[in-house]
């Protein structure tokens, strides 16, 4: 069985994921993954990583999976988690990303050998 490191080379280093590190993510197709503790969570891939790193931190529910997944820790009966909480959570956890002309299949791959908790569905083996 591969270990984290290895699943992850060619990735950046760990950074905290902050928009100032979504700014420093090019405008290129890719896989990125969200960190807590050197735990990969989440999986996620686009046509933009710039463009969709943002969009986790500055979306909605309806725009973002990961979005959705965090802000369901912090709902209660009597508060409904604000973006600033999802920012916050975000911020204290780290993101890497690898640049890839075809990231469905690197993603795939990634959330079947990671089941991260905030991905909604593992993809079946092929």
């Amino acid at each position: 069985m591969l270990d984290l490191e290895e699943l992850l080379d060619g990735f950046t280093p760990p950074r905290p994921y902050t928009m100032e590190a979504a700014a420093d993510a090019p405008p290129a197709p890719g896989v990125h993954v969200v960190l807590d503790a050197g735990s990969v969570v989440y999986v996620g891939y686009t046509g933009n990583l710039r463009s969709r790193l943002r969009q986790h931190l500055t979306g909605n529910r309806g725009s973002s999976v990961l979005h959705d997944q965090i802000a369901h820790l912090f709902d209660t009966p009597d508060h409904t988690a604000t973006t600033d909480d999802v920012v916050a959570w975000l911020g204290r956890r780290e993101l890497r990303w690898q640049e890839t002309d075809d990231p469905k299949p690197a993603k795939e791959t990634l959330v079947r050998a990671l089941q991260p908790c905030f991905n909604r569905q593992i993809p079946k083996p092929r």
